[in-house]
């Protein structure tokens, strides 16, 4: 069976409440063995640890604010919160964080505020940095060219851009989250990742969100990661084999 890495899972969302042990379950079977869990607010803290503690040799909890609940009259508070839980233990990365465009462009000035900080935790922790571009690929490519020292690494999460984007993100040691939207008919990834190595791809599902066809319209799960890998072994001519070998490296090596 192939090994595969899920770089980036809500299994703590309130979608798998009936079922949540078993999904876990489904994906290891899948070959799914190593889970990373990024953090949403402080609400979903408690139930991302419990989760870990469940499974602690398969779930892997990162800690950050996303970037939709940073909102004005919380946002120093709920930073506050991060920063003490960054120093109250090891976590496998610092976020989910970075700009999001699509739901609210108003909260823009304070989105970058809280993405900078998580910038300077990833680099003074030594940690990976995941990047949540939302229509704000260039907006969080500048932010992080800023704080690149040569200590900053990470993931730029659900990636969707230009090639030209790609190899910016890629030059200052970013790799590609590769996830469903890969499998959509629309989709203009396949023609990016084409011209791009594999050694900078990762996978991962963003479930509950974002389900690869054939189950799109469904909730999503960690377990439908191998059909991600389909997808990109046709799309990279490359045999499966291949693709699980080289993108559960990249991920192992990102988290070291």
């Amino acid at each position: 069976m192939h090994v595969f890495v899920d770089t980036h899972a809500h299994l703590y969302s309130r979608k798998f409440d009936q079922d949540r042990e078993d999904m876990v379950r489904r994906a290891i079977k899948a070959g799914v063995t190593r889970l990373y869990l990024p953090n949403i607010d402080g609400d979903s803290i408690d139930g991302m640890l419990a989760l870990e503690a469940a499974f602690p040799d398969h779930c892997f909890a990162m800690m950050g604010l996303h970037p939709c609940s940073v909102q004005q009259d919380t946002y120093e508070a709920a930073l506050a919160v991060v920063a003490q839980q960054l120093v109250a233990r090891t976590w496998a990365g610092v976020g989910e964080t970075g700009l999001d465009l699509y739901w609210d462009k108003t909260t823009l000035d304070i989105q970058k505020i809280a993405f900078a900080r998580h910038i300077e935790w990833a680099k003074e922790l030594h940690r990976p940095l995941i990047v949540h571009a939302r229509v704000s690929n260039r907006e969080c490519i500048d932010l992080v060219r800023e704080g690149q020292d040569g200590r900053l690494r990470g993931i730029f999460h659900c990636f969707s851009g230009t090639i030209e984007e790609a190899k910016e993100m890629i030059d200052l040691g970013f790799m590609l989250g590769i996830g469903g939207t890969l499998t959509y008919p629309k989709s203009e990834l396949p023609a990016v990742l084409r011209e791009i190595p594999l050694d900078h791809l990762v996978l991962e599902t963003d479930a509950p969100y974002l389900p690869p066809v054939p189950h799109r319209g469904k909730r999503n799960e960690s377990a439908y990661i191998p059909v991600i890998a389909e997808m990109l072994s046709e799309v990279k001519v490359l045999p499966l084999s291949q693709i699980a070998r080289v993108t559960t490296e990249n991920a192992l090596r990102m988290f070291a």
